[in-house]
């Protein structure tokens, strides 16, 4: 049956060719995702080096200001490309407005940076129920299955659970989504090691706060992977060099 399906799904690319979401270019090979590679080719890829464990790129190899008090246990956490300007409006796109099919293409960048990372699940970040109902789907857990498709790793989203409604975190200081967020995963036991899947990594909140639930529920690492990374607001070479505190990171909806 899955066979199938892939072939109808294969003939109907063909004979019905799709344009891409971008530039609206024709896009007509079956495994093409639907913005083509000349708009992908433009997403910017994070730079090396980076931090080991939460993934924040350090160009002059200064000490990472973001995960020193996470947990034992949490990253590596790996982001395909950044949030810019270019990027932001067909990210809250795929967040709001129903352009679900997007996670393909996000999904082709994000697969290599799962190459050698150990077996685990794919666990998307789940949507609180209110949200969900509203929007129609959890992007997380669309991206999640994208990338289950590409990279072959099993995809479990019933083992992360949102226990609570928390207001929205757009707009609050890292400190205040860590509250914010306080108990509001929980997770089914299981042995095996988790890959957390998002969309975008901001401060590293809702992974954390997601990352503690699993692990108290014996998972014994938790890594994640997100699409896209918002950058701090660094201006120039001496900007780099001043230590930042989390309250000058961009909070803007995405």
């Amino acid at each position: 049956m899955v066979a199938w399906a892939e072939m109808a799904r294969r003939a109907e690319r063909w004979l019905l060719p799709s344009e891409c979401l971008v530039c609206q270019q024709r896009v007509v090979e079956p495994d093409e995702p639907l913005v083509c590679a000349g708009c992908r080719v433009q997403w910017r890829a994070l730079p090396d080096p980076r931090c080991a464990i939460c993934g924040e790129p350090s160009p002059l190899g200064l000490a990472c200001r973001l995960c020193p008090q996470w947990p034992a246990g949490i990253g590596p956490v790996q982001s395909a490309v950044f949030l810019d300007d270019r990027l932001r409006p067909l990210v809250h796109r795929f967040k709001y407005l129903g352009w679900w099919r997007l996670a393909d293409a996000f999904a082709v960048r994000m697969a290599p940076l799962l190459v050698g990372r150990p077996d685990a699940d794919l666990v998307p970040i789940p949507l609180a129920a209110g949200r969900r109902r509203k929007r129609g789907y959890n992007q997380a857990e669309v991206l999640a299955l994208a990338l289950g498709r590409r990279s072959g790793r099993p995809v479990c989203p019933e083992r992360l659970v949102r226990c609570r409604e928390t207001p929205t975190q757009t707009r609050l200081t890292p400190e205040a989504r860590l509250a914010n967020l306080a108990e509001a995963f929980g997770a089914i036991p299981s042995a095996r090691g988790v890959i957390l899947v998002d969309d975008v990594f901001t401060t590293g909140a809702t992974l954390v706060s997601a990352a503690g639930a699993l692990l108290e529920a014996g998972a014994p690492q938790v890594e994640a992977i997100t699409f896209a990374r918002a950058e701090p607001p660094l201006v120039g070479a001496a900007a780099r060099l001043r230590p930042l505190t989390h309250s000058r990171w961009s909070e803007e909806p995405v």
